[in-house]
C-alpha cells in the first residue's frame, strides 16, 4: 500500500485555492492500487487532502496531535469539517500529548513524516511561523530521504 501524508498551511488564499486543489487531485490521482493519506485534518491543506484522498478511495488514517486538539478549532466549519473526516477515517493515531502545543504539531507532523512513502506539502516556501510548522515538517522529511511534493501558487501570499 502506498502512504502520502501531508503537511501544510492552515490559511490557502482564495487565489491559491484552484491550483492547490487541482495538484493535489494530480498527486493523489495518478497513483493505481491502495492507498493510505496520513494527516492530522487542521483546517486548510490537511482537510482539503483528506477529502480528495478519501474521494479517490484512499483509506484515512487521522493523525491527531493531543487530547484536546477540537479545543485548537477557531472556526466552527473547520471543527465540523474536522468531525465528519475523522468520522471516515480507517484508522487513528494519537500522539501523547494533553494539550495542542507546538511540540504536540511537531510530533503529528514528524510522525507522519515518517509514516509515509512521500509527503505532499501544501507550502509557500517561507520559513515556519512557529515550531511545528509546515516548513520545519518538510525539512524533517527531507533529512529522512522522503520525496517532497511542494503545492503552491506562484505569486499567492499567505495571509
Amino acid at each position: 500500500m502506498k502512504r502520502i501524508g501531508v503537511t501544510g498551511h492552515r490559511s490557502i488564499p482564495g487565489r491559491a485555492l484552484a491550483h492547490v486543489e487541482s495538484a493535489l487531485r494530480a498527486v493523489l490521482g495518478r497513483h493505481e492500487g491502495p492507498l493510505e493519506a496520513l494527516s492530522s485534518l487542521a483546517d486548510g491543506a490537511d482537510q482539503l487532502f483528506a477529502a480528495i484522498a478519501l474521494e479517490y478511495g484512499a483509506d484515512l488514517t487521522v493523525v491527531i496531535p493531543s487530547g484536546d486538539y477540537e479545543d485548537a478549532f477557531e472556526d466552527a466549519e473547520a471543527l465540523a469539517r474536522y468531525r465528519g473526516l475523522k468520522r471516515r477515517a480507517a484508522q487513528e493515531v494519537r500522539m501523547d500529548f494533553a494539550h495542542s502545543t507546538d511540540e504536540a504539531y511537531y510530533a503529528a507532523g514528524t510522525y507522519i513524516a515518517d509514516s509515509c512513502d512521500r509527503l505532499v506539502a501544501v507550502w509557500d516556501g517561507l520559513p515556519a511561523r512557529g515550531p511545528g510548522g509546515t516548513a520545519e515538517i518538510v525539512a524533517y522529511a527531507r533529512t529522512l530521504g522522503k520525496p517532497v511534493t511542494v503545492i503552491w501558487q506562484a505569486g499567492a501570499t499567505r495571509d
